[in-house]
């Protein structure tokens, strides 16, 4: 198949109101104001579909940090937003999701041009699910509780104490995100943040700033006060290092690769600041021989299919017990050869480039790593070339744990499949067999058997009979290298908080 044919020639509209939005450099927001960047330096910002430059951004650095961090500090000690009471604070927060659902259309058709991802999908998931993740968090700025606590100390005869316990909000907090979901992945970090009451510096990804930039604006228009969240567009060399090693930030919150996440903890060592990561996978996706075939099909597909196959969490290591791999493997083929790749806001497109040429390069010479150790491609195999980022769905079979393949985060539209004979120890072993621990599937109509081998596996969420369920009460964190502490969910405000111990004689 000429899998070149199977993209959208059509040409893109930018809507006006975006291309006039684009027109010139956008500023970075710091204290409430959007400013020039302090060197007065910026950086081009790139369609992916076509490698044309569709912006320019302020490029952040050191100097620009320090003023952010400033802002930020005046903003939690002694702005409206400490003093503000939980249920104001709430009120502001849900307005922030109120907004970005008011102007839905318009953050995902920036999201589509500066991702490449279908704007359908950017509205569908993007899109709902930050505003959700606002609406969500704003309910828990009133229910930060803490507990009254009986104590048996050792004491004078006589002697009596009531001891409390108080949740404070952690401080000033750097916030790094990935250029996958942009804007998603800023409404994960600021939500919870801004619910605990902290004051956020955030630095967005170079290749995606666009909607994070957007996100500002409505937070203005939602009320937050200036100076509590400052938003720092830059290149993670030099305005992420920055923020990672800041002395004037008291924690570090990182969404990203596994190797950044090794530097973020580095830089915050300097000072033992807190850190809480997210990052990658290469997460098993398992059937079972007694799965239906047609439901396991279209689960995996989307499983490593979705954004492109950049997700952190994709399904990207299919393990099929050997009396259905022959169908499963050809049946996901079959859909991976119908998907329409294209430019993101072509209406018929479902699958738009990668991210970026680096991005490209790093994903085709994997492809040609695994040709080279003996992997076979049963649909795609290799970059098309040509304008635009573009890799098609490809499914690789004839692999083995040792190919780089297997064991790497590709971070693209690859899948490798492996055929098991019995779901016993030597599979969950196979599974468990990665540095990563982030996310995992089980296919099986017996639900029994599924949970079995859910409780068996290493990694923070595992879905049965399902895959990418996100909602926003439901804590996503992983084991192992995958990071440390979780998003989303009651879970993620401990990443914000900080327990205060309060003991009082009475008698």
């Amino acid at each position: 198949m000429n899998v070149r044919a199977n993209v959208s020639a059509a040409a893109a509209v930018i809507p006006d109101e975006i291309r006039n939005w684009l027109s010139g450099p956008r500023p970075m927001l710091i204290d409430g104001k959007w400013v020039k960047s302090v060197s007065g330096k910026t950086f081009d910002v790139f369609d992916p579909a076509t490698g044309e430059k569709i912006a320019s951004v302020a490029e952040g650095d050191a100097a620009d940090v320090d003023l952010a961090v400033a802002a930020a500090r005046r903003a939690f000690e002694s702005g409206p937003w400490s003093r503000m009471t939980p249920s104001e604070r709430g009120r502001i927060i849900h307005r922030i999701g109120d907004l970005i659902l008011d102007h839905a259309d318009e953050l995902a058709a920036i999201e589509s041009l500066d991702n490449g991802k279908p704007k359908a999908v950017a509205k569908a998931a993007d899109v709902t699910l930050s505003a959700d993740m606002f609406h969500y968090m704003s309910g828990w700025a009133t229910k930060l509780e803490g507990k009254h606590i009986p104590i048996s100390a050792l004491t004078a005869p006589g002697m009596e104490f009531v001891s409390m316990t108080r949740l404070e909000p952690i401080g000033v907090v750097g916030q790094i995100i990935p250029w996958n979901f942009p804007l998603l992945m800023a409404a994960w970090k600021l939500a919870p943040a801004l619910t605990t009451g902290c004051a956020v510096v955030l630095k967005i990804a170079e290749e995606t700033p666009l909607s994070a930039l957007r996100l500002g604006e409505l937070l203005i228009e939602a009320g937050v006060p200036d100076g509590v969240v400052n938003i720092v567009p830059g290149f993670g060399e030099t305005a992420g290092a920055a923020l990672a090693g800041h002395p004037g930030v008291d924690k570090v919150a990182f969404t990203g690769s596994t190797e950044v996440g090794r530097l973020i903890v580095q830089a915050a060592s300097r000072d033992l600041k807190k850190v809480s990561l997210e990052l990658g996978g290469k997460s098993p996706n398992i059937v079972l021989g007694d799965a239906d075939p047609e439901m396991a099909i279209a689960g995996a597909t989307a499983a490593i299919f979705f954004n492109h196959g950049q997700c952190c969490n994709a399904g990207s290591r299919l393990f099929v017990q050997r009396n259905l791999f022959d169908k499963v493997v050809e049946g996901i083929a079959a859909q991976a050869e119908k998907i329409k790749l294209g430019h993101g806001l072509n209406a018929e497109t479902e699958m738009g480039p990668l991210v970026s040429r680096v991005q490209y390069d790093r994903v085709t010479g994997l492809l040609a790593s695994g040709r080279q150790e003996g992997a076979r491609a049963v649909c795609g195999g290799e970059g098309l070339g040509g304008a635009g980022y573009f890799v098609p769905p490809t499914v690789l079979v004839d692999t083995n744990p040792g190919m780089r393949v297997v064991r790497e985060e590709i971070f693209g539209p690859v899948l490798v499949a492996t055929p098991f004979d019995e779901p016993d120890d030597a599979l969950i072993a196979e599974a468990n067999n990665t540095i990563y621990g982030l996310a995992a599937g089980v296919w099986s109509g017996n639900t029994g058997r599924a949970h079995q081998i859910a409780n068996r596996l290493r990694a923070g969420t595992v879905w049965i009979n399902c895959y990418h369920v996100f909602d926003a009460a439901l804590p996503f964190g992983g084991y192992k290298q995958s990071g440390w502490g979780r998003e989303m969910g009651q879970a993620v405000l401990s990443n914000y908080l900080e327990a205060k111990a309060i003991t009082t004689r009475i008698g």
